[in-house]
């Protein structure tokens, strides 16, 4: 009788610390999956790994079938893809296997993708070069004509952040694409990932799975609208000082600037304006040439003396983020390598396209400060004889205006497909109706927009402050302090002792610059504001 008492009472106490054992398990389990990692029982792992074997299964006699159809003459899609789908749907299980999950609850391909694959496959794809010419426009573009002014607060030490300014916008750049891409079951590199904001959600994911997404949009808009800013800004500073004799104010060319710029607002595409982009970028190309030519023709007169180590402290951190503003290109870094030939070739693309700008923006800073030294001025172009002044300057106008709606057009699809999308359920109703016109307030955004840079370019008419203003708050970030984060999040337990090092030593350099570069630009600003200083 004692003995079937104990075994009663020891079957309960087992009972009971099994109970609290599982919901222990449980309760860590669960905060584990909130905290986006995996926690699996032994169960699970089994029923994982039988999950596998039957996916691997599964997608063998899946490609045995295909290859079959092949054979037999299935190769016709036409007849396919009118007999109710089916061929549609196994191309679509296909292509969706990088999106697989453990579970075998993927999330299934939309119809939309699914009609789209064919018009994907036919679209032209851009080689290395080509993709190495879209990144040269976007780092060798009319911003190097502020990077002598940073050569005058930084010295040597100037020279020396253009190539190490380089060096990191290269790596950030790359580790950025390396977020697009994660393993396989078969430790083959798969691209699950399409854009900037789409790794920026992974990273934020479980629990804030679009807030990524929100502060990578509002940096990119902040961007892009000060860019614009800075068109109209260098337009009026350019015209004012090619006709010093006129009786037209800085502001009054800003104004006219802006008026040609209104067409924008009934901009659909960019059919109209791209065809311009390769003459903008031989003409600027020629004007540095000229700017070079003629700083060379007075190499006896060069202040090598001027060139020292010794900087402002006060307005070096405004260089900083000068030359870090000229290196943006990772916005469009990841639908730039999704379109290539061989996105394998992207790593040696960018290479040798950031040794170039390094080579070619170090020397023009440098026999630029040489040829004015402390008579340097914000645009470097001011300093040039009247007699080319103005020609140079008409043709650096006529860029600008054209390259204007380039960033114009990109911030304005970013507004209207985070506020003004009614399948995206934002905010606003769409802009655009059912035959595809604009509609009203559609049209007012735009105009808005154009507007607003306007106002800004004639109350705050200071181009390297709001470059460098630019570049440490939104620059720094998006090349900076962003891809290295998302790197260590994302690719953790991959990385190597020096990436991690790398990425840290990045993220922490990058904030101190960020920070400093913002507060000094912001009292460039006011001080500037509060004494009417002019450029």
């Amino acid at each position: 009788m004692a003995h079937l008492i104990r075994s009663k009472f020891q079957n309960k106490l087992s009972d009971a610390a099994t109970s609290v054992s599982n919901k222990s398990t449980a309760k860590v389990s669960g905060m584990m999956a909130r905290m986006g990692f995996q926690a699996a029982t032994d169960e699970e792992g089994l029923g994982f790994a039988a999950c596998d074997d039957l996916d691997y299964d599964h997608r063998q006699g899946l490609q045995m079938d295909i290859m079959k159809s092949d054979e037999m003459g299935g190769g016709d899609t036409g007849e396919g893809s009118g007999e109710g789908g089916m061929g549609g749907g196994e191309d679509g299980m296909a292509a969706g296997d990088s999106h697989y999950q453990r579970d075998g609850t993927g999330p299934p391909l939309s119809a939309s993708k699914a009609s789209g694959l064919g018009e994907e496959e036919k679209s032209p794809k851009i080689t290395a070069w080509e993709a190495g010419w879209n990144v040269t426009n976007a780092i060798q573009g009319m911003f190097v004509l502020g990077l002598p002014y940073a050569i005058l607060h930084g010295g040597y030490l100037g020279l020396f952040l253009i190539i190490f300014a380089a060096v990191v916008c290269c790596y950030t750049g790359k580790i950025l694409i390396a977020c697009l891409y994660e393993e396989d079951e078969d430790g083959q590199l798969v691209r699950v990932r399409d854009s900037y904001v789409d790794i920026a959600n992974a990273c934020c994911q479980p629990r804030f799975p679009s807030l990524g997404g929100h502060i990578v949009n509002v940096a990119q808009i902040i961007e892009l609208v000060m860019t614009c800013i800075l068109y109209v800004v260098v337009s009026g500073n350019l015209m004012y000082n090619s006709f010093p004799t006129l009786p037209v104010s800085q502001k009054s060319w800003a104004i006219m600037a802006t008026a040609a710029l209104l067409p924008c607002a009934f901009l659909k595409n960019l059919k109209s304006v791209s065809k311009f982009s390769l003459l903008c970028t031989i003409a600027h190309f020629v004007i540095n040439i000229l700017v070079i030519a003629y700083c060379l023709s007075r190499a006896r007169d060069w202040a090598w003396d001027k060139v020292k180590f010794y900087i402002d402290v006060k307005k070096f951190p405004i260089s900083i983020g000068i030359i870090v503003f000229s290196y943006t290109s990772q916005i469009f870094l990841p639908s730039l390598e999704g379109n290539m030939v061989k996105p394998s070739e992207f790593h040696c693309m960018m290479n040798w396209t950031h040794i170039a700008a390094c080579v070619l923006k170090g020397l023009f800073a440098l026999l630029a400060y040489l040829t004015w030294a402390d008579a340097t001025k914000e645009v470097i172009t001011d300093n040039l004889p009247s007699t080319i002044r103005a020609v140079v300057n008409l043709f650096l106008v006529a860029k600008a205006l054209l390259s204007y709606p380039l960033p114009f057009f990109a911030a304005v699809e970013v507004l209207e497909k985070s506020f003004f999308c009614e399948r995206e359920r934002t905010w606003f109703p769409d802009c655009y109706g059912g035959d595809g016109r604009l509609k009203a307030w559609g049209l007012t955004l735009r105009c808005s927009l154009v507007v607003f840079t306007l106002l800004m370019a004639v109350y705050v008419p200071h181009f390297a402050l709001l470059m460098g203003l630019t570049g440490s708050l939104t620059g720094a970030g998006l090349c900076f302090l962003l891809p290295s984060l998302f790197h260590l999040k994302l690719l953790w337990r991959k990385l190597l002792w020096h990436h991690v090092f790398f990425d840290v030593a990045i993220f922490v350099i990058g904030g101190i610059c960020a920070i400093s570069g913002f507060i000094h630009s912001m009292e460039g600003l006011v001080e500037a504001y509060k004494y009417g200083i002019e450029d």
